[in-house]
């Protein structure tokens, strides 16, 4: 047969083949062409296997890969969906064939593998289940777990609401669902952003997929077939958002050797026994360095991926599809032939992993609004902190029912409490979602061409907190030098607004980092400043500043911390930011720096509007960078009226290779907060660039 790929004006794939099987393995192909560096890191990364190339910065990801045994828990999950789903298990083999074709050609077009010495490696066909679960293991936040241990320890227990919300290790996004009540066409429009690590290439692939079943454009994760997250049929839409479910629980483990050699290890269980636990040594390659031994263990809990068989404490990590041996594959292909928003609904009854919101809608009127996921059922203790694996009453109970609500004229979901507040411990503040509600709510009817502007709102609701220490009331006025003064007086007249060429903006986030390390450094909080000795790989979630950054509306908020003089202290650090001060927007520092495996050409980056509270999320790092390695991954508008009429726009473009026309022709549009075409009319998509490949 004849698989038939057209590319757009923006050098977006349109692939159409005689069947899924076909298909599958036409978007494999594809996406080695365009992608086969990053497929090749992802591959590597899923195996634990990143540092034979990139060297010993990656080891501390390979370590935490091998003892958390992602790549076996991919085998696992594979051999179960050939025996529970042995369609979708044809289906995932297909996409991997295609890769595996589209390496020879996607190779030399990359030139990274040059410059790191690799040539691309073969698939399995258990790889983009390995591939998804290395990209969302963390993606629950459990090593906030290992936070909170050390705020108890050093603070008290009533210390942990203190830090309370999501931050710099956490991925989020922004979603909205307005009814046909509410639109000028009569039919709903869905709209939102993922927030993640930019990435280059980027984490989601624009594509388009039609066979005689269906005829879906979403947003593909490169390295899994078909749109799980991100799609249109033309009949239905959907979208998700991080649930910010706790899901993954640490185990605190008494291990002992056992025989003279110790080779052996036992673990200590609730009914008081000692049993083997799994233990074998592995060995990651290391470029340019020596390699390096890893202890891996397996408790009755799960996987030990802090400490082992030697000194110190061992903690073990239980994550549901290494209980299940389920990812939640099978909800793949029913996603791709939903014509309603009940086949939606079934399909996402087999999601797993990870715990997300879901908005969809239909063009016959149809709503869903529901969280979608495994989460088990368990004590409280086991939710927030690390609990001990001898103790009773800690074991998984079954798995919570996931909520849903009706949904009315509009529906918003963005990461806030609220519709999944029974699954999770620490959610974003309400004001993205606020200000969505708000700027919905400020007409009468909308169109999908209108949604941009929600899109981009840089109004930052958490600054006020910090502003009212200094105005009158705050009483920090009459401690500023003339110098500060002039810097309040700016502040206080701002529009609050995170826009990039905002002078006012500029000096916020200069005076909001100030705060925040004039914070870290009270001796109060300062006994927090000096992490434990775990793994390199959870710091995120155990530095104090960032801790601080992300948490200071709160911190600024309470009644009483540790008698620390907060207006004293938001006073000072405008006298810091008063020091020579030289005026600047805030888009001079706030500038965009996208995750590279490896460096290569470098490229003068955009400076961005937006802040971590903003509907336009753009993360700096309070008290550590202005720059944004944090936003939208993507942005999307599903017009159920017309999927003509949809809009989306990724960071950088469809083509991961460096230099190559789509490569970076997006950022201009993601940039400025415009939003291309979704075009899937194939008359109109004939007229452009076409490839056949003979089967």
């Amino acid at each position: 047969m004849t698989v038939e790929i057209y590319r757009d004006a923006w050098g977006i794939p349109h692939l159409r083949a005689d069947s899924a099987l076909e298909l599958a393995r036409a978007q494999g192909r594809t996406t080695a062409v365009d992608r086969a560096w990053q497929l090749e890191v992802e591959r590597h990364r899923a195996q634990g296997t990143s540092a034979a190339f990139l060297g010993a910065e990656a080891v501390a990801w390979d370590r935490f890969a091998r003892q958390a045994r992602l790549d076996d828990t991919a085998r696992r999950c594979f051999a179960a969906l050939e025996r529970r789903d042995p369609e979708t298990a044809a289906w995932v083999v297909s996409y991997v064939d295609g890769v595996n074709e589209g390496l020879g050609e996607g190779g030399p077009r990359a030139p990274e593998f040059a410059e790191a010495g690799l040539v691309p490696g073969r698939w399995e066909p258990w790889t983009p289940l390995g591939v998804w679960l290395a990209t969302h293991i963390l993606f629950a936040g459990f090593p906030a777990k290992l936070w909170r241990e050390e705020v108890v320890r050093r603070l008290g227990a009533e210390a942990v609401g203190l830090f309370a919300t999501d931050g710099n290790g956490t991925s989020g996004s922004n979603g909205w669902l307005v009814s046909g009540a509410r639109t000028a066409t009569g039919r709903a429009v869905i709209g939102g952003d993922p927030h993640r690590f930019i990435e280059e290439p980027g984490v989601y692939q624009q594509i388009h997929l039609a066979c005689p079943e269906f005829d879906v454009v979403g947003l593909a994760v490169p390295g899994v077939p078909g749109i799980a997250h991100f799609g249109h049929t033309g009949h239905v839409a959907w979208a998700i958002t991080n649930a910010m479910a706790d899901y993954q629980d640490l185990y605190r483990e008494r291990l002992r050797g056992v025989g003279s050699s110790s080779s052996s290890v036992e673990a200590l269980g609730p009914d008081g026994e000692w049993r083997v636990a799994a233990r074998h040594v592995e060995r990651v390659e290391v470029a340019g360095g020596e390699s390096v031994e890893v202890e891996v263990i397996e408790t009755e809990r799960g996987p030990v991926v802090i400490g082992g068989g030697g000194e110190g404490p061992s903690i073990s990590l239980r994550y549901p599809p290494r209980v299940t041996e389920d990812l939640g594959f099978s909800a793949l292909l029913p996603l791709l032939r939903a014509r309603e928003v009940a086949d939606v609904d079934r399909a996402f009854d087999l999601w797993a992993e990870p715990v997300n919101v879901v908005q969809a809608a239909d063009t016959a009127g149809g709503l869903l609004h529901r969280v979608a996921g495994r989460v088990p059922v368990r004590s409280e203790g086991n939710r927030t902190r690390v609990v001990d694996a001898w103790e009773e009453g800690r074991e998984w109970r079954g798995w919570h029912e996931m909520p849903r609500v009706d949904v009315g004229e509009i529906a918003v979901m963005a990461n806030q409490r609220g519709l999944a507040e029974v699954l999770g411990v620490e959610f974003a503040a309400p004001h993205r979602a606020s200000r969505i509600r708000e700027l919905l709510g400020s007409r009468a009817e909308w169109a999908a061409s209108d949604m941009a502007a929600i899109h981009v709102d840089t109004h930052l609701a958490s600054a006020a907190v910090l502003l009212g220490h200094l105005d009158g009331g705050g009483g920090g006025g009459q401690r500023l030098s003339p110098e500060g003064a002039v810097l309040r007086d700016q502040l206080l007249a701002w529009d609050r607004r995170m826009d990039a060429g905002s002078g006012s903006a500029g000096v916020y986030a200069a005076v909001r980092s100030a705060v925040v390390r004039r914070l870290a450094a009270e001796p109060a909080l300062a006994v927090l400043a000096e992490p434990p000795a775990y793994p390199e790989v959870f710091l995120p979630w155990l530095a104090l500043t960032p801790r601080i950054g992300f948490a200071l509306e709160n911190l600024l908020r309470v009644e009483e911390l540790y008698g620390i003089d907060r207006a004293a202290v938001v006073c000072a650090a405008v006298e810091d930011v008063a020091v020579g001060w030289a005026p600047r927007a805030w888009g001079d520092t706030h500038r965009l720096a996208p995750w590279r495996a490896l460096a290569g050409a470098a490229y003068d980056e955009p400076g961005l509007s937006g802040d971590h509270d903003c509907v336009l999320c753009t993360s700096a790092v309070p008290g550590v960078t202005d720059l944004a390695a944090r936003g939208p991954a993507a942005r999307y508008v599903w017009d159920l009226a017309d999927r003509d009429q949809s809009l989306w726009v990724v960071p950088l473009g469809a083509d991961g290779v460096p230099g190559a026309v789509h490569h970076r022709d997006q950022l201009p549009l993601w940039v400025e907060g415009v939003l291309a075409p979704v075009i899937t009319d194939w008359d109109k998509l004939a007229q452009g660039n076409k490839e056949n490949h003979d089967d």
